[in-house]
């Protein structure tokens, strides 16, 4: 009888004290439902497994599951429990992997979770596991002395793989004009169990044997890789055949001479292929050591002579591949002698006809099976010229089975069979503990060498899958990056709200490509759905170094959105790769100290390229440079800028609105500043000093603005040649009210960015009115009229103070959003509190007043003005003042209009005049007056 239906393993001596160890001990384990794919109708233990668990006190539960094979009324009468709770359960152990919402917290699982290769597919999954600190023992990596899989479905996987490619087989036979004894075989999965496809093979050899075989088609040959059990459990099925088994260089002949009453197999190990690079020669020792040095002539030696490849051998990147696509375009094409075609006998393409790859290695040892088949849809044709996979057993090519869940087909079996192999191993599992150190349960290396995750990390052992995930990651990136030749090659850092008008100003050219680099890849596949040549990438420039100066060598230009204190470091990259560099940020100490190693590389870094700093340098110099020209002096120059919402969204007490973190604006505001008026330098200390310093704007006198210096204005006398000038200044425009609303959260020392501890995740929630209390230094069980009357003192008795605190929920018991500091806590609510709603808008005021004094000795005064508003349906008004130049500044590197080495600010006319007037064609508009007094 076919041997694979009454192997039993034998139980470990080990695992019998184990058992007696815990045979009173109530522990609980569970078998949960199989829920990611439909066909999987397999569980990891039989009934039978389950009663030895129940008798020796093991409580189990049974998650109900109608497409399990093996019915749950044979678990329940084997002492099981069948319900959809398992939360109860320590261990919980499955064949694959469950969903993310489905895994529970802190428990010890078991399953194939298919993480070992870093793949894609499941690293979701494994981010879950180790957030949820379960302990993961997975089975692929449970191996003895000789690393050796000792819990598996393979031979399982090499029968259904096996039968399904004779199904296949007769199909192509068919579909090329060729009725053979195979039709007569089914897909696995069709037969109520083995026996039954075991009967249907022997039929089909029957009838091979009979010489019923259509002899145009010539011997037919298979080739089995690798000495595995997947490659025995191939070889269990074809042996049902009339087969004789041949050695590799004997294949030749037997395809061309070979008996028509009966197949051919071959099967290949190691040394019939592999040969050393330099000289030939297979060292078993060496190859072991180093794979890379070695190559498989199996293109040549082997697969012309081959009529179906079953590939069953494990392949790691390093190890030589079988076959390749260059190889399978030359086994596609026809022979060189084609005998004529006889009417109702068509002569076969080639010989190559089919290929069931077991091992489901995508892009492995067969380089062009870079997709799994299904059970639903197991069949395509591979066309290697066209390099594409045609779903049908029809066309030109190659038929390619590529199913990665065979042993489902025969569940009933491959469940008996892989809970023999699991079952010894159980009683170990039971008593382990996710939430103790894996360095406490006395597991055996069996066991504890197969544990990917605990603790809430990995392990050890497996600590390399996240490198190794990064770099198939890049890899992959990099052969998308540059998979278009003749393109330029612009990588964006950052996808937030301003980056929108730089991809699409960049893209209008169709031979300027963007990658989008962000750590919030769902904003930047955002951008790469709505823009053409865009690629959307991961990336934490702060932490991941390497990965940035990769990318930075495959670009010719880097521009930066990100936050200017990562500047310097992207710089440096781009200086050591000779990438030019545009950001919209201020030029910072940390950024001047490159201007000689920038200039020493040829490379071009352009600063300050947006609104402010940007827009208002330009508007600025563009004035500047003309007074001179004219022979005027510059007298004074005053510059206010603000991002704000629009007149008619801003019914809040600060009159503003956020369409980012507002934690910048917020920390702003207690920041030092420094300018110059009438020739005397003021200065206004850090601490929240410049809320008081607050100046009425009558610019816009509609608009009721107030403004406050920002950062320190003094430094921008010498670049823009304005020595001359008595009075410099440059803020900041809000609505009125903003600064006396802000200034009440800086009097309660809610600007206070320092570590506080009753607001971490880890402490117990805590309210607005606690919070204040603590900060004022008062009793939180104290009356809310004592609580209010303090707030009070503390804001200067200030009823418009303490009517926008009344506002934002901060006098109440409303809860303080968790955070790492009283800052962080109040922009959290702040966001929520002053977001942007659906079809609001926001909007740019900027005013430059610039006094300049003509040689005649009239004063003029030059006012500059840009308003733009933003289109609730498109990019806001920041996003246009900050994108737009940063692109079109982008676009002057790229095509070589801005060449100067070094560090680069928009302070000259060659710069600034093509921005400006490209701007104007982007829609926005700048408004110049003139006031004239007479000496």
């Amino acid at each position: 009888m076919f041997r694979l239906l009454s192997h039993r393993s034998k139980r470990l001596p080990s695992c019998l004290s184990s058992q007696r160890r815990y045979e009173h001990h109530r522990a609980v384990m569970a078998i949960r439902r199989e829920d990611i794919n439909p066909w999987e109708r397999r569980a990891p233990l039989a009934p039978r497994h389950v009663k030895e668990l129940t008798n020796a006190g093991v409580k189990v539960l049974v998650q109900p599951c109608n497409s399990r094979a093996i019915h749950e009324k044979y678990y329940s009468k084997a002492g099981a429990m069948i319900q959809e709770d398992i939360s109860e359960a320590s261990l919980i152990i499955g064949v694959k992997r469950p969903s993310e919402d489905k895994v529970i917290e802190r428990k010890t699982y078991a399953f194939f979770s298919h993480t070992i290769k870093a793949q894609e597919a499941n690293m979701g999954l494994l981010g879950d596991l180790l957030k949820k600190e379960v302990r993961l023992i997975d089975y692929e990596k449970m191996v003895d002395a000789n690393g050796y899989r000792i819990v598996a479905f393979g031979q399982w996987a090499g029968v259904a793989g096996m039968i399904n490619i004779l199904h296949g087989l007769g199909l192509r036979y068919l579909a090329l004009g060729h009725h053979t004894p195979f039709m007569h075989i089914g897909m696995a999965h069709n037969y109520r169990n083995v026996s039954q496809a075991v009967q249907a093979v022997r039929d089909c050899g029957y009838e091979i044997s009979m010489g019923l075989m259509p002899k145009s088609i010539g011997p037919v040959t298979f080739c089995f890789t690798g000495t595995g059990n997947v490659s025995k459990g191939a070889q269990d099925i074809i042996n049902e055949l009339p087969v004789e088994y041949v050695e590799p260089h004997e294949l030749k002949d037997v395809s061309e001479t070979g008996d028509m009453s009966r197949v051919y197999a071959t099967v290949l190990s190691r040394h019939h292929h592999l040969m050393r690079k330099s000289d030939g020669i297979y060292d078993p020792l060496e190859y072991e050591i180093h794979p890379e040095l070695y190559t498989s002539h199996f293109r040549t030696s082997v697969a012309p002579y081959t009529t179906c490849l079953i590939n069953g051998i494990y392949w790691d990147p390093h190890t030589p591949r079988l076959l390749r696509r260059l190889d399978a375009q030359k086994l596609m094409r026809p022979p060189k002698t084609l005998s004529a075609a006889i009417g109702g006998s068509p002569q076969l393409p080639h010989k190559l006809l089919a290929i069931c790859d077991i091992s489901a290695d995508l892009g492995g040892s067969i380089e062009f099976m870079t997709e799994c088949t299904t059970i639903d849809r197991p069949f395509c044709i591979y066309d290697a010229d066209q390099h594409i996979d045609h779903d049908s057993v029809e066309g030109n090519g190659v038929l390619m089975c590529s199913i990665d869940n065979l042993p489902a087909q025969l569940p009933i079996e491959a469940t008996e069979y892989f809970g023999d192999r699991l079952f010894p191993y159980i009683w170990e599992m039971l008593p382990s503990d996710a939430t103790r150190p894996l360095e406490e349960e006395e597991f055996s290396p069996q066991i504890r060498d197969a544990v990917i995750t605990s603790n809430g990390a990995l392990t050890p052992k497996f600590e390399y899958i996240e490198k190794l995930r990064e770099r198939r990651l890049q890899d992959r990136e990099k052969a998308q990056i540059l998979n278009k030749t003749g393109m330029k090659r612009v990588l964006l850092l950052g996808s937030g709200y301003v980056t929108g008008p730089v991809v699409e100003y960049l893209t209008r050219n169709e031979m300027i490509q963007v990658t989008v680099a962000s750590m919030l890849l769902k904003q930047a596949e955002a951008l790469a759905a709505k823009y053409p040549n865009v690629i959307p990438i991961t990336l934490d420039a702060s932490s991941q170094e390497g990965h940035l100066d990769s990318l930075v060598k495959d670009h010719d230009l880097v521009i930066s959105m990100l936050p200017y204190t990562l500047h310097p470091l992207i710089a440096k990259h781009c200086i050591k790769r000779k990438v030019n560099l545009v950001t919209a940020s201020y030029l910072s100490p940390a950024m001047k100290e490159l201007q000689s190693s920038a200039e020493e590389a040829g490379v071009t870094i352009v600063n300050e390229m947006g609104l402010d700093p940007g827009i208002d340098h330009m508007l600025a110099m563009e004035c500047i440079d003309k007074a001179k020209a004219e022979g005027c002096t510059v007298e004074f120059y005053s510059s206010f800028c603000g991002g704000l919402p629009a007149p008619e969204c801003s019914d809040n007490p600060l009159r503003y609105k956020f369409s980012w973190s507002p934690y910048g604006v917020l920390l702003n505001t207690i920041s030092p500043a420094v300018f110059l008026k009438d020739n005397q330098e003021v200065s206004i200390p850090a601490g929240g000093s410049l809320m008081d310093s607050t100046i009425p704007l009558d610019i816009f006198p509609g608009f009721n603005l107030e403004g406050f210096p920002n950062r320190n204005s003094t430094i921008y006398a010498e670049p823009y040649g304005i020595q001359t000038a008595h009075t410099l200044i440059r803020g900041t425009l809000r609505f009125k009210g903003f600064t006396k609303a802000m200034s009440g959260f800086v009097k309660l020392g809610l600007i206070n960015s320092e570590p506080c501890p009753i607001l971490q995740p880890t402490s117990s929630p805590v309210s607005w009115k606690e919070l204040l209390c603590k900060q004022i230094g008062l009793s939180s069980s104290v009356s809310q009229a004592a609580f209010e009357e303090a707030v009070y003192e503390h804001i200067e008795k200030d009823d418009f103070r303490m009517d926008s605190l009344r506002w934002f929920g901060m006098l109440s018991n409303e809860s303080v959003p968790q955070a790492d500091s009283v800052l962080a806590a109040l922009t959290k609510h702040l966001e929520a509190k002053l977001s942007f709603n659906k079809g609001e808008r926001d909007m740019i005021i900027l005013r430059n007043d610039v006094g300049v004094r003509h040689p005649t000795g009239e004063l003029e005064t030059k006012h500059v003005s840009l308003v733009v508003y933003g289109d609730p349906n498109g990019f806001s008004a920041m996003a246009k003042t900050v994108g737009y130049p940063t692109a079109i500044a982008a676009r002057m590197v790229l095509d070589g209009e801005i060449n100067t080495k070094g560090l680069v600010a928009p302070m000259t006319k060659d710069i600034y005049g093509p921005i400006l007037a490209r701007l104007k064609e982007e829609g926005l508009h700048f408004m110049s007056k003139s006031t004239l007094e007479e000496e």
